[in-house]
């Protein structure tokens, strides 16, 4: 009665018949027994609808965002929104890719900045996904106009960035290997994954993981002076050492640790406590 349906109709639903529900009646079910936003979308999704777009918590500090890509250190690691604007980078991300001052957002930088785009040894493979990403963003948050600006001037800048974006592919790429050329350390690899907040789907992180069986690993540790490692180490457990006053621990720890609130896809369960 609260929601305003009939017990007859709300009984079929609960059967699973095969009946037409609106969103306007799930929001109203939502409401009446006081559902939290997981079960909501959760609500929504069964009856084969699709969720409301999710209302955004406050924006983590930037000291926080430091924080946690400086767990993943000494491999690289940034974040950013999405605009694709940097929000955080750990040392090992600004000297393994040059990131600078200069670089306030990912797709600008990869497109215009010469320096990094000569660094990346795979950079049309990574241009085709990124671009495809960047459209699938344009169509996931339509009210924020900044992403079209966006995309309009990096059309006028970049021949390569226009060729791309005329075809019209969307993607949901996750994960990407990505060859780095560094002047004074030479050819590196790195498996990438992107990962989402759960209560903040428009903020990634992105982490790097040196690739099992190159020596990036170790060419990483003497260029930040730490200790070497076994070339694959980082799969198999390298310690990923935090700031000052933290507690090391291995890849497959940081992984746990970080699975319950990060999802590849931008889902996540949320964590109390």
């Amino acid at each position: 009665m609260l929601a305003g349906i009939g017990t007859s109709w709300y009984v079929a639903l609960e059967q699973g018949r095969d009946i037409t529900v609106s969103a306007n009646v799930l929001n109203a079910i939502s409401s009446a027994l006081r559902l939290s936003p997981l079960e909501r979308d959760y609500l929504y999704r069964l009856a084969g609808v699709s969720p409301p777009q999710a209302v955004l918590r406050e924006m983590p500090t930037a000291e926080w965002l430091t924080r946690l890509v400086d767990h993943w250190m000494p491999s690289p690691a940034h974040v950013i929104d999405q605009y694709w604007d940097i929000l955080a980078t750990n040392r090992s991300a600004r000297e393994v890719f040059g990131f600078t001052a200069e670089d306030h957002n990912c797709l600008v930088s990869f497109f215009v900045n010469r320096s990094y785009r000569e660094r990346i040894g795979n950079w049309d493979e990574l241009a085709l996904n990124l671009v495809a990403e960047f459209r699938r963003d344009v169509a996931r948050f339509p009210e924020n106009t900044r992403c079209d600006r966006l995309a309009a001037r990096l059309q006028r800048i970049s021949p390569e960035f226009a060729d791309l974006w005329a075809r019209h592919e969307v993607t949901a790429t996750t994960r990407n290997i990505k060859e780095v050329n560094h002047a004074a350390i030479g050819r590196l690899v790195f498996d990438s994954i992107t990962l989402h907040l759960p209560d903040r789907p428009d903020i990634r992180l992105i982490l790097h993981t040196p690739r099992s069986g190159t020596s990036t690993g170790h060419k990483v540790a003497g260029l930040l002076g730490r200790p070497d490692t076994d070339d694959g180490a980082q799969a198999a457990g390298i310690m990923h050492q935090g700031p000052p006053g933290t507690v090391a621990v291995s890849a497959p720890q940081v992984q746990e640790r970080l699975t319950p609130t990060f999802l590849p896809d931008g889902r996540g369960i949320p964590v109390t406590g």
